[in-house]
């Protein structure tokens, strides 16, 4: 199996899930922030505030490219899918997994989450337009759409878990 890869809007449980999910697995897990931040030594709101947001977004671009080749499961960020490249990348090295959680869902966990720099500078309309804009890029980006709302995260664990092993032939 390759990688897999989850994608969707900020808050919508791409780390838990991925934790989890490597758990469930047997899988390696690396969150991409995470992975950026240790790689740069400094927090993602000081990568954007000394380098600005397209500076970042060449980061993920970078990171996708040259990440290790391994069979491992990543929580990609938030803007990862709005670039065409990173779109590809993802669907040619990996199994893509949409988590579609509802904007109100969404809402609720990051709205006064400091170590997103959007969310910090923005109102909860702008965040909501925000996620309807970039919904389409998640979509086109993801092979399996996860409905999230509603369901645990064992319950989201054990469908993606089920839809890898699937598509593995177990």
């Amino acid at each position: 199996m390759r990688k897999i890869y989850l994608v969707g809007f900020m808050g919508c449980g791409k780390s838990a899930i991925g934790r989890r999910l490597s758990y469930f697995l047997r899988m390696p897990y690396y969150d991409m922030d995470h992975e950026i931040v240790r790689q740069q030594g400094m927090t993602i709101p000081e990568i954007f505030e000394k380098y600005g947001e397209a500076h970042f977004r060449a980061l993920e671009t970078e990171f996708l490219q040259n990440f290790r080749n391994e069979a491992c499961i990543i929580a990609t960020g938030g803007g990862v899918a709005l670039n065409e490249e990173n779109r590809k990348i993802m669907r040619r090295s990996g199994l893509v997994f949409f988590l579609d959680a509802n904007f109100e869902d969404i809402y609720v966990r990051i709205k006064n989450d400091k170590n997103r720099p959007i969310v910090q500078r923005s109102t909860k309309k702008e965040l909501e337009q925000l996620y309807y804009s970039r919904k389409k890029f998640y979509r086109s980006a993801g092979h399996i759409r996860v409905l999230t709302a509603g369901r645990t995260i064992r319950q989201i664990v054990e469908y993606i878990g089920f839809q890898v092993n699937r598509l593995k032939g177990e």
